[in-house]
């Protein structure tokens, strides 16, 4: 229950659905009550047993809020038409009871569930809103070590599934008992002595339903996780199309999601067959208490000394198969919430993982960048691994630091501890003096323009993938932005210029052009740092000296690390740092480091490094 207690935390403030939902739902539970005892007056009249067996009121009764109160009430009314108009006309009497009471059940009806209905958006909205603002909080490793799918899965269909299991569930345990409790105490009120006997054999439908639903949470956790896996698989295949069909390997890719889509369905079959068991099994067990009501009310009714007549009797069986139909949707409920308490864990376990980077208490705030960036002593691990050992680096402002090194020496992983995608395990990094474990992320970050390897772009205007959320820049910055990237003649060259579409991944423009747009985008502002992660290696030649010209003006009067695998770019560097197995094996100019004919020279000899 702590589960459910805590989903149904993202309907707050709860109480101004739940407050006129449950003065509806019971003004629906009782005049659908009501409907009810009025067939036993009608029954009496076509029996013609009004005289004999309706109870007369001569007097008004004294108000009270008893159900009795009203019973009364409606006899004395009801004795007197019969009085005064006779059996017809009190047939006339109870038939136009009957059309309003069920008109005013209806109407409550339809009102209590406008209000459910607006709580299960409200759920939706609040719960959805909180499990993707609690996964883009997350660090960067998060993702490396999770499924995509999975986690889009968690996002779209195990946030659906809560948000209809645990509202359904709410609207069953408000309105369900309301209409069992009015549906009993009319029970009683006919006869006592037949509800106590049926009340024996409830319990036991109970207990078969429960065996029933009992395996249904587990199952509904494994067929969860599997749709994550096959949205997963789906992913990749549409990302990786291309080598897909390059390598004639539909038929593996066809393979993998298949068996896991037969897996799906499987886990589903066993659930649905569980789940459809739950409602026959409950409608038959209610039938056969039915029976067992009709042999020993009927038996009450034949003889004499009885309390409860034949209108009465059948006004009872009337209204006990009304009673099945609450009864019923609860035991439904028990197999849907086992479902959805699953799903519901999932998306609870991914808002409580807790990001492993965050800003310290009373973080400072940083407006500008002034003297260098230091490394000391730094350790970085990747779970068990060691990728970075003792790192110590000065990077003085206006300079530009090259990483270079053989591939997996931990370039990339040291450039990423500067704007903290990552923490070193031990040691420390400082902006002027200052540990960035103590500065806020945003003001960090705002200091820095990135450009990655990849070109990450999104489906939206080229404006806006320039700007991309941040406020404050005018058009006329923009293209200042875009021309520094050697970008703003293609852009106004397209069809709509800076408010071009670009497609999805940016998938209208050429790689030279994707690329140009993350420069602009990192120029945009003049950070005073740039980080450039081998920003030009995918790049065919005419797109990459484009390119290159776009980062050399960048460059200009910026501190800038670059991991680079162009030597035009490492000889312009003012420092050069070799990296291997996360070591600084050297450091110098290009002319220092061939001279001292180390991992250097040898990689230049080698031909890593293309002019």
């Amino acid at each position: 229950m702590k589960t459910y207690f805590r989903l149904l935390s993202f309907a707050k403030p709860i109480g101004k659905f739940a407050s006129p939902y449950f003065l509806f739902t019971l003004l629906y539970a009782l005049f659908n009550t009501v409907v009810f005892s009025l067939l036993m007056p009608v029954l009496n009249v076509l029996f013609k047993q009004g005289e004999n067996t309706s109870k007369k009121i001569d007097q008004l009764p004294h108000f009270d809020w008893t159900f009795q109160y009203f019973s009364d009430l409606f006899n004395y009314h009801f004795n007197s038409y019969i009085q005064i108009n006779g059996q017809k006309g009190a047939l006339i009497f109870v038939a136009i009871s009957l059309v309003l009471c069920v008109f005013l059940s209806n109407v409550f009806r339809y009102l209590s569930q406008r209000i459910m209905e607006n709580l299960r958006i409200y759920t939706l909205l609040n719960l959805r809103k909180s499990v993707f603002e609690a996964v883009t909080r997350l660090h960067l490793h998060f993702f490396n070590s999770e499924r995509k799918g999975d986690i889009i899965a968690k996002i779209t269909s195990d946030v659906q599934v809560v948000q209809f299991s645990v509202t359904n569930t709410l609207q069953v345990i408000i309105r369900e008992p309301l209409l069992i409790i009015g549906y009993l105490y009319l029970l009683f009120t006919i006869s006592a002595q037949l509800t106590l006997f049926t009340l024996l054999l409830l319990p036991v439908s109970g207990l078969v339903i429960g065996r029933i639903v009992k395996s249904l949470r587990a199952q509904a956790s494994e067929s969860q996780n599997s749709f994550g896996v096959m949205v997963s698989y789906v992913d990749e295949a549409i990302s990786g199309m291309r080598i897909v069909k390059a390598f004639n390997a539909l038929p593996y890719i066809h393979n993998k999601f298949n068996s896991e889509n037969n897996k799906y369905s499987n886990i589903n079959k066993s659930i649905a067959r569980r789940q459809q068991m739950a409602s026959p099994v409950s409608e038959f067990l209610g039938v056969l208490t039915l029976s067992g009501i009709l042999i020993y009310g009927g038996s009450l009714v034949f003889e004499n000394n009885s309390d409860i007549t034949a209108a009465g009797f059948i006004t009872y069986i009337a209204a006990f198969s009304q009673l099945l139909r609450p009864a019923k949707a609860i035991s439904d409920s028990f197999s849907n919430i086992n479902q959805g308490l699953a799903a519901g864990e999932r998306v609870l376990d991914l808002i409580d993982t807790k990001p492993s980077i965050e800003d310290a208490n009373n973080a400072v705030t940083i407006g500008e960048f002034k003297a260098e960036i230091s490394f000391n002593h730094v350790d970085f691990f990747y779970g068990e691994k060691q990728i970075l050992q003792n790192i110590n680096l000065t990077i003085p402002k206006g300079k530009t630091v090259a990483l270079v090194g053989p591939s997996g020496g931990g370039k990339s992983t040291l450039l990423d501890l500067i704007p903290r995608f990552s923490d070193p395990k031990s040691g420390n990094i400082q902006i002027d003096g200052i540990d960035i474990k103590t500065v806020s992320q945003n003001s960090l970050r705002s200091l820095m323009g990135i450009v990655n390897q990849e070109s990450i772009l999104f489906n939206d205007t080229i404006y806006n993938n320039i700007v991309f959320g941040r406020e404050g820049f005018t058009l006329e910055e923009v293209e200042k932005a875009a021309k520094i990237a050697n970008a703003h003649e293609f852009i106004i060259k397209a069809d709509e210029g800076y408010e071009t579409n670009i497609g999805d991944r940016g998938i209208k423009l050429s790689g030279g052009q994707k690329q140009r747009i993350c420069i602009a985008r990192a120029v945009l502002g003049n950070p005073p740092i740039m980080l450039l992660d081998e920003a030009t290696s995918a790049l065919d030649t005419e797109s990459e000296k484009l390119v290159q010209d776009a980062l050399d003006h960048l460059m200009q009067n910026r501190t800038t690390l670059v991991i680079a695998h162009r030597l035009s770019t490492i000889q312009k560097a003012d420092l050069i740092v070799v990296l291997e197995a996360g070591k600084i094996i050297e450091a110098g100019s290009h002319e220092e480091l061939l001279q001292k004919g180390g991992l250097y020279q040898k990689l230049i000899s080698m031909q890593s490094f293309e002019s």
